[in-house]
């Protein structure tokens, strides 16, 4: 064998063993699509507010007697029962203030007002938003006399769940006595309140 011929088979040797290599030829690499990352739904708070609660409130309110007027702090209880037929709460309940509501005249002031309740409201979840009416009973010092009337009262208001036994909300009340006692004057107080509340 002559150098020439030893040369050629090594050529067609290293040849033959490379073409399994390359026998495939070149493959560009596959891109795959990226996956989208799932997106994270926040779940909605969904209170259920039917049962019992008890609680109570502090505030502010305004009152008038005839021509006078005059403001002051108001504290109570509450209690009632609600029903929550899916979007819409309906519930009856009573409340209880002790006033230092003035009247701007010389002994005379809101001592408290009773109420019992009608409320129906939308359930927003964890909140639960409100009109309320009913019955209202206050008793007053007109002129250093002690007097009482039945009247009607009717506000907004607002709850809502910290938890599933604790509300915090907000009440703004209209409280209406027409001819106070067979005065013949009205008496009227407008209170604002905080209130909170625990659920049974």
């Amino acid at each position: 064998m002559n150098l020439f011929t030893g040369t050629a088979l090594g050529i067609a040797l290293a040849g033959a063993l490379a073409v399994p290599v390359l026998a495939g030829g070149y493959a560009e690499p596959v891109v795959e699509a990226p996956v989208a990352a799932p997106v994270a739904v926040a779940a909605r708070p969904d209170g259920d507010w039917t049962g019992g609660y008890v609680g109570g409130q502090i505030g502010y309110g305004r009152g008038s007697y005839g021509a006078t007027d005059d403001n002051g702090a108001i504290y109570g209880v509450r209690g009632g029962y609600d029903w929550d037929m899916g979007q819409w709460v309906v519930g009856a309940g009573l409340d209880w203030d002790k006033s230092e509501i003035d009247l701007g005249a010389p002994g005379s002031s809101i001592d408290s007002i009773g109420r019992l309740k009608l409320r129906a409201g939308y359930d927003l979840g964890r909140t639960l938003i409100y009109a309320t009416g009913g019955a209202a009973r206050a008793k007053a010092d007109i002129a250093g006399v002690s007097r009482s009337d039945n009247g009607w009262f009717a506000g907004v208001g607002a709850d809502y769940a910290l938890n599933d036994r604790w509300t915090l909300g907000g009440e703004v009340l209209h409280n209406q006595f027409d001819d106070f006692d067979n005065t013949g004057s009205d008496l009227d107080a407008t209170t604002a309140a905080v209130t909170v509340g625990f659920r049974f």
